[in-house]
C-alpha cells in the first residue's frame, strides 16, 4: 500500500478521534454543597463558609436567622467556589468553631457537637481558638494588618499582602491554637494607625475598626 495513503487513513482516524473528543460532554463538576447540622446541645447564631485560598469570610449566612439544637441548615455553594472550604460556625455563647480545609463534595452534611468524646476532624478548631475577623467598619481602606503574639517585638508581616480591606469587608486572622492573647495594629489608606494590646483573641470572633 503506497505510502501516502497509509499517511491520509492516519490523519483520517486522528481527526474522527479529535471530534469524538471534542463532543463527548465535559465531566460534572462536583457539588461543594452540603447540610450543616447542629448537635451541639446549644443554638447556632452565625455560620461562614468560604473557599479554602480566600482571604475573606464573607457574609454571616444565616442573616438574622439562628440554628437551634438538632436542626440542621442547608449550605448552597456554587460549583465553581470549588471543594475545598472552611466552615466556621459562632455558638450563642460566642464561642467559635472552625473546620479548615474540608472537602465538601465527599460530604453530604457537617456535624457540629456530635459528642464530646469524638475524635477531632482534621481542621477542627478547640475551645482555645484564637482566630478572628477583622472588620472594617471604616469609612477608608485598610491599608496594612499585623497581629502577633504579645510576647513578640516585633510585629511581623503585612496580613493583606498588596491587598486593600475595604470597607465592610472581613479578613480572616488566622493564629495557631493557644495563642490567645494577641496585640493588634491596622494602617488606614490616610497614613493613620490604629492598635489594641493585649486582646485575648480567644474570646472574639469579630474585631471592628472603624466604629
Amino acid at each position: 500500500m503506497p505510502h501516502r495513503t497509509i499517511l491520509r487513513r492516519l490523519l483520517g482516524l486522528l481527526l474522527l478521534l479529535a471530534c469524538l473528543v471534542q463532543g463527548r460532554p465535559a465531566l460534572a463538576q462536583g457539588d461543594p454543597s452540603f447540610n450543616l447540622v447542629n448537635r451541639s446541645g446549644q443554638v447556632i447564631r452565625e455560620i461562614y463558609v468560604s473557599p479554602t485560598d480566600e482571604r475573606y469570610w464573607g457574609a454571616d449566612l444565616l442573616q438574622a436567622q439562628v440554628l437551634p439544637n438538632g436542626r440542621s441548615f442547608a449550605v448552597r455553594l456554587p460549583p465553581a467556589s470549588g471543594c475545598r472550604q472552611d466552615v466556621r460556625v459562632v455558638y450563642a455563647d460566642g464561642r467559635p468553631e472552625e473546620r479548615r480545609a474540608q472537602d465538601t463534595c465527599r460530604i453530604a452534611q457537617m456535624v457540629f457537637g456530635a459528642a464530646a468524646n469524638a475524635a477531632p476532624q482534621p481542621g477542627s478548631a478547640g475551645t482555645e481558638n484564637p482566630s478572628f475577623n477583622l472588620v472594617n467598619h471604616g469609612a477608608l481602606n485598610i491599608t496594612a494588618v499585623h497581629v502577633s503574639p504579645v510576647e513578640m517585638d516585633s510585629w511581623g508581616n503585612n496580613r493583606l499582602g498588596d491587598q486593600l480591606l475595604t470597607p465592610g469587608r472581613h479578613l480572616r486572622v488566622r493564629l495557631r491554637s493557644g495563642e490567645c492573647e494577641n496585640d493588634i495594629r491596622i494602617v488606614w489608606a490616610d497614613g493613620r494607625s490604629e492598635e489594641r494590646r493585649r486582646i485575648d483573641t480567644c474570646r472574639i470572633v469579630n474585631m471592628v475598626f472603624g466604629q
